[in-house]
């Protein structure tokens, strides 16, 4: 059996998402897989954060003689168990947890008012009587007994 490390198309319309397997170069794109041996997201704003590879899982298969798709030669090359982009996927997989972790940093507790001396207070006003029965309401008819 011929054994091929290709990319399986996944996603949507319009934002693709890769798998990366090991598939029999006899089966379709997107058929069945012997093993998926990592991903590649290029909706990923930072370039070295798209491609996340099973390094160890790599290096078997092509020691047993699988033949990896050119895209895919590529990703092995830069971040492969032996890649010479490692470092820097590293930083931006870090930068990119931060990012998900980010909560905003809380709002400093207000100061209390600086003492101000306290004024005598003024007397208040005295509050107008208020009648203790309600008048009647003069619009409504009278009741005569």
């Amino acid at each position: 059996m011929a054994v091929r490390i290709r990319m399986k198309k996944m996603g949507r319309t319009h934002a693709p998402f890769f798998r990366v397997c090991a598939v029999d170069a006899r089966k379709p794109r997107d058929g069945r897989v012997l093993e998926e041996l990592g991903t590649y997201d290029p909706m990923v704003a930072d370039t070295d954060a798209r491609a996340i590879l099973k390094g160890d899982r790599i290096n078997y298969w092509v020691s047993v003689g699988a033949q990896p798709s050119d895209k895919v030669a590529v990703l092995i090359k830069k971040y492969g168990a032996t890649g010479t982009h490692l470092e820097a996927q590293k930083a931006a997989l870090e930068r990119l947890g931060k990012r998900k972790q980010y909560v905003p940093a809380p709002t400093p507790p207000a100061a209390p008012p600086a003492a101000e001396p306290v004024a005598e207070a003024a007397p208040e006003p005295a509050a107008e009587p208020t009648p203790e029965t309600p008048a009647a309401d003069e619009s409504a008819p009278a009741s005569t007994e």
